[in-house]
């Protein structure tokens, strides 16, 4: 697939997620109508990771509603955040606001950030939970991070895992409550097309834009992407929770996500690496 029909691809994908955003604006998925309780997106496992904000420009690389945004920052440091969608980024300045947090938000695509950000460099990069599976090119990708990071700067993904992105969505009508194979592991065969009007998240229907795009990523893929762009990998995790109950069965856990019966098998993936 030639750089173009990614592009395109990509535009699609934007507006799409243009059309999610009042959806998800008015869901209790997000809960916005309530506190604001942003770090209930976060495992603890992510904090010790990351360390001490205080003080440190940090990049949240494609931030929808800007809520992860809001809890960096509200750690002590100087939050930015990207987005392709025009309506995620005015939804997430608003959202800052309100909370009373200082955080600027860029809208850009990914690709472009070097220059959307005239240049900054960022002490740390964080992505991820349902952002790389959106881009096309991870080669690309890493090659921007390592151009937004300082020296020794600090890249942290923590991102649903590809076994997880390789169940599909939740079982159809009429299928059982068995975890299903859908769609492959590894990349390379091109994107996995969408057309729906409803997202991950309760609210209305999507109107308008419901075609979407997403690309399979291996570990591996992601991995070496980040080994070719010159940055270190200095600690992976694979945990078996989420932030919310993605199928009926899954049980709640003492840090308030939601883990699967046994067999216990990843669902999400922590990648610290260093430039």
């Amino acid at each position: 697939m030639t750089s173009d029909e990614h592009a395109r691809l990509m535009r699609v994908n934007q507006a799409n997620w243009d059309a999610r955003t009042p959806v998800h604006l008015a869901s209790r998925f997000y809960g916005l109508d309530q506190e604001l309780d942003p770090e209930r997106w976060f495992a603890p496992f992510e904090w010790e990771d990351l360390g001490d904000l205080t003080g440190r420009d940090v990049l949240h690389l494609q931030c929808h509603l800007g809520t992860e945004t809001v809890a960096l920052a509200r750690r002590g440091a100087r939050a930015v955040g990207l987005d392709f969608s025009e309506a995620s980024v005015a939804a997430a300045r608003d959202i800052a606001a309100r909370a009373g947090v200082e955080a600027e938000y860029v809208r850009a695509n990914v690709y472009d950030a070097v220059e959307a950000l005239e240049g900054r460099r960022f002490d740390v990069v964080y992505t991820g939970k349902g952002a790389l599976c959106y881009l096309p090119d991870l080669a690309r990708w890493a090659a921007v991070v390592a151009e937004l990071l300082r020296p020794g700067g600090l890249l942290y993904i923590v991102e649903f895992h590809p076994l997880l992105n390789s169940l599909g969505p939740k079982p159809g009508e009429g299928e059982g409550p068995e975890l299903l194979l859908r769609h492959d592991y590894l990349g390379g065969d091109g994107p996995v097309r969408r057309d729906a009007t409803h997202t991950y998240t309760d609210g209305p229907a999507v109107e308008g834009a419901t075609e979407s795009f997403e690309w399979m990523h291996g570990i591996g893929e992601v991995v070496n992407s980040l080994s070719g762009a010159g940055l270190q990998v200095r600690r992976l995790r694979e945990s078996d929770e989420l932030p919310w109950p993605r199928w009926e069965r899954m049980t709640r856990t003492a840090s308030g996500w939601w883990r699967l019966p046994a067999p216990r098998i990843p669902l999400l993936y922590g990648l610290l690496a260093t430039r």
